[in-house]
């Protein structure tokens, strides 16, 4: 039987066609409306990032400068506080930027070295220690680090900027002759850093620490490329045919497999088959949780992980990331030593980043004389200006290899908190560090 439209039938027939293909076109149009505003917001934060680098490039190298002329203590710990804020919103901005196919270590740690470095110098202005000439020169040639690291990260903005590619673009292709700039020009800032003077110090990044061959890794098996590609993909929360085996491997103290995924790099311990760090480079555009959710969800990652005994010390967020410190902890006494940092993303909660160096570098079977004093007795001694809340057993780092058992003091002075270590063995003093909390984290100074 032959069916039939009637006039009337197709003018409906046409018109409901008319009505699908607008509402279709519609929706194209709010589709792609949605992409370009997200590629915009992308590229904006990209834009972002390299000026925030290139901004705390010209403070650090400023306040180093003021650091060389200054003689007194309170102006030491100003400036120390100063450095430490610029190098975690450096190393926040680099996060953010998707150069995970590049090694950037000598840049991870100037950004690392640099705050450290200013506040150990601070904390022996403070006890009265006269700052050495060698130290005064190794603050210029940081200083003079840090004005070479300015001049080169302005002229990639520069490029960038002048490029006919978008910043997207220009990343996503990186051995692409149109991206030929960002690589040679993060390779020379990489060879002119290597220049650094070497830094021993009072702290987890001196060069008397970080060149020391690790603990955990001293004496362990030596794993297979297969079974540290597992480990990558666990790390980079990616299917293991994602990952992408990079045939530069990383040598040094701790040699390395380094494994790629698109947007993302990890390296694992050839002995061990240890994470090593892990680092995702991705825009993060608004923040859907609070600190406290993201501390949670770095949490679950390292349980994921199977890092035990951890507990999260300090948090900072910063351009919708929270980076989480964590210190290992057993028996009662936290390990500040034994450092491992997590980096959670404000808007879904995803791992951007996870170091494990001085962790694997520390961490051990230790043991200590019992402590000398008791806690009564040390918080007998606590300045009359500060009201003791809570004592603890804590292992600092000092300026040699050797490690110090404190008793570590939570104090209030009524307007802030302060922590105060006093030597478990000698009743003295170890350090002073100020409590800075505020609704983007909690650091210390």
């Amino acid at each position: 039987m032959k069916t039939t439209l009637s006039r009337r039938g197709l003018i409906r027939f046409a018109s409901f066609m008319t009505a699908i293909v607008a509402v279709l076109a519609i929706s194209n149009a709010m589709y792609m409306k949605k992409i370009k505003r997200l590629e915009y917001s992308v590229e904006a934060g990209y834009g972002s990032a390299i000026e925030d680098l290139a901004q705390s490039a010209d403070k650090i190298s400023s306040i180093l400068l003021k650091g060389s002329y200054a003689s007194s203590p309170s102006m030491m710990t100003r400036l120390s506080g100063e450095l430490t804020e610029c190098s975690g919103r450096a190393k926040s901005a680099l996060q953010s930027l998707p150069v995970y196919g590049m090694s950037l270590d000598n840049l991870e740690k100037f950004f690392s070295q640099v705050g450290n470095y200013a506040r150990s110098l601070s904390k022996r202005a403070t006890a009265g220690e006269e700052i050495s000439a060698e130290d005064r020169e190794a603050v210029k040639k940081l200083c003079d680090c840090a004005d070479s690291l300015s001049e080169s990260l302005w002229e990639l903005r520069g490029k960038f900027m002048s490029s006919d590619y978008t910043l997207g673009e220009l990343f996503n292709n990186l051995d692409g002759a149109a991206s030929g700039f960002i690589s040679d020009g993060f390779s020379g800032i990489e060879d002119n850093l290597s220049e650094m003077p070497k830094l021993i110090y009072d702290g987890p990044f001196s060069d008397h620490i970080l060149e020391r061959t690790p603990a955990m890794t001293a004496n362990a098996e030596e794993v297979e490329v297969g079974e540290a590609m597992k480990k990558a993909a666990a790390a980079l929360d990616t299917e293991e045919k994602r990952i992408l085996r990079c045939e530069a491997e990383e040598e040094g103290k701790m040699p390395s497999y380094c494994f790629y995924s698109e947007g993302g790099r990890c390296a694992v311990s050839k002995s061990g088959g240890y994470i090593v760090y892990c680092i995702k480079s991705r825009g993060v555009e608004d923040s859907a949780l609070s600190c406290e959710e993201a501390v949670n969800r770095a949490d679950e990652y390292l349980k994921a992980l199977g890092i035990e005994n951890m507990e999260s010390t300090y948090y900072e967020c910063y351009n919708n990331v929270c980076t989480v410190n964590y210190a290992y902890t057993a028996d009662g006494v936290t390990y500040y030593t034994d450092l491992v940092k997590v980096a959670v993303a404000l808007d879904d909660g995803e791992i951007l980043g996870f170091d494990a160096r001085g962790y694997l570098v520390n961490h051990r079977e230790r043991s200590f004389e019992d402590p000398a004093y008791t806690e009564e007795e040390v918080l007998e001694n606590v300045s009359g200006s500060l009201r003791a809340e809570s004592c603890r057993l804590a292992v600092i780092p000092s300026d040699s290899v050797e490690e110090k058992l404190c008793y570590e003091i939570k104090c209030s002075d009524g307007e802030r908190n302060v922590l105060v270590y006093v030597n478990a063995a000698t009743g003295e003093e170890e350090d002073i560090l100020l409590l800075i909390e505020s609704d983007s984290g909690v650091l210390t100074v």
